[in-house]
């Protein structure tokens, strides 16, 4: 339950946010390589804090794991999680929001809900998680809700200025 509680959390905090960064970046005061910027620094100071906190309150962390984890693991975390999802994703992510078409309401759907489709079939076929058809549906649905939701069709209906 914890885990989908955090996952619930997540998403909120990721849609609530990123309307943030796109209000800040229509405003043409700033473009997305400085709201990528203020996220990058933003970001440190409280994940050194939550590191303290789950190493000595909470301990999730193993003390001496940096030098237990080994080249593989660090190459996974700095590659994957560091290169890949941290920067790169993020900074596509914030150049589409600043690109023409570039609305909140097509970007965010097309790049979060490709997310767990990309998870779910990776988990299969590299992780060897299971692969059940109620998931193979669901992955298709997403990326058929992606289509829907993101394809053009009807002008836009705007609430004013």
């Amino acid at each position: 339950m914890r885990a989908i509680l955090f996952a619930i959390l997540a998403g909120l905090c990721w849609g609530i946010g990123e309307i943030f960064t796109k209000w800040a970046i229509n405003t043409g005061k700033v473009g997305p390589m400085s709201a990528f910027l203020v996220r990058a620094c933003t970001t440190l100071p409280p994940t050194i804090i939550a590191y303290y906190l789950s190493m000595h309150l909470w301990q999730w962390e193993k003390p001496g794991w940096t030098a237990a984890a080994g080249w593989k693991v660090w190459l996974m975390l700095i590659g994957g999680s560091g290169l890949l999802a941290g920067f790169a994703g993020v900074f596509f992510f914030y150049s589409a929001l600043a690109s023409p078409g570039g609305d909140i309401s097509r970007v965010r759907p097309i790049a979060f809900a490709l997310s767990p489709a990309t998870a779910v079939l990776l988990g299969w076929l590299v992780l060897g998680e299971g692969m059940t058809p109620r998931k193979a549906v669901a992955v298709v649905l997403i990326v058929l809700g992606i289509v829907l939701l993101t394809g053009d069709s009807k002008p836009p209906i705007t609430t004013g200025s």
